[in-house]
């Protein structure tokens, strides 16, 4: 059986392993407030090369890094770079950013980074297959709660693993994850889970939201 282990290590940060490989996404150096320690993974992806987003040295095992659009092929990981901006101004503001769609283990994963503008429809369509989205929720330097929660609806994925958003951890100001939780009409918060182990045949038919917590 085909199985993916999600485990948040905090913001933007995280771990994604399969049978083969183990990807990690956007580490970041302390000066957020996290402490990402030193893991190991096989491949390293950089929406953008902020630090908290780009760190790829804090990574140990000689991954193979990841920055920018294109077509990937890693350890039987295939992923995809989709150009994207920081900002509503075509980048003007913050620089570029990277959407990654990620194929791993028969699923398909999308990690949005710090996408600061609303889809195209193209962008849409190139992300549509996408099972598991990793999105920014928290506003202020990405996408807020009620963006993402539009981006959901377009894309109809299976689960939908909230990150960069405020924690008691984070040194500088974001909104909190229950705004996008209220945008996604669940009234009650959702207890913070450790890690998400999926399959493809586990997957629902509706969207369901799931929170990690980065202490774990």
């Amino acid at each position: 059986m085909r199985v993916i282990e999600i485990t948040w290590l905090g913001h933007s940060c995280f771990r994604v392993k399969g049978k083969e490989a183990t990807l990690l996404a956007d580490p970041y150096d302390e000066s957020i407030g996290y402490s990402l320690g030193k893991p190991r993974a096989n491949i390293v992806t950089s929406s953008h090369p902020h630090p908290g987003h780009g760190f790829t040295s804090g990574v140990g095992g000689e991954p193979r890094i990841v920055r920018g659009p294109g077509e990937y092929e890693i350890s039987g990981v295939f992923i995809t770079g989709i150009g994207t901006f920081h900002d509503a101004e075509e980048g003007r503001e913050r620089g570029k950013n990277t959407i990654y769609l990620i194929e791993m283990e028969d699923m398909t994963l999308c990690h949005l980074g710090d996408l600061g503008h609303p889809l195209s429809t193209e962008q849409v369509a190139e992300i549509a297959s996408v099972e598991v989205l990793l999105v920014p929720v928290g506003g202020f330097s990405t996408i807020d709660a009620t963006t993402a929660t539009e981006i959901v609806r377009l894309l109809q994925p299976r689960i939908v693993i909230p990150m960069h958003f405020q924690t008691e951890a984070l040194r500088f100001q974001l909104a909190p994850v229950d705004r996008f939780l209220r945008e996604m009409g669940i009234k009650a918060g959702l207890s913070a889970q450790p890690r998400l182990s999926i399959t493809k045949a586990g997957l629902s038919e509706e969207t369901q939201v799931v929170v990690l917590d980065y202490r774990s």
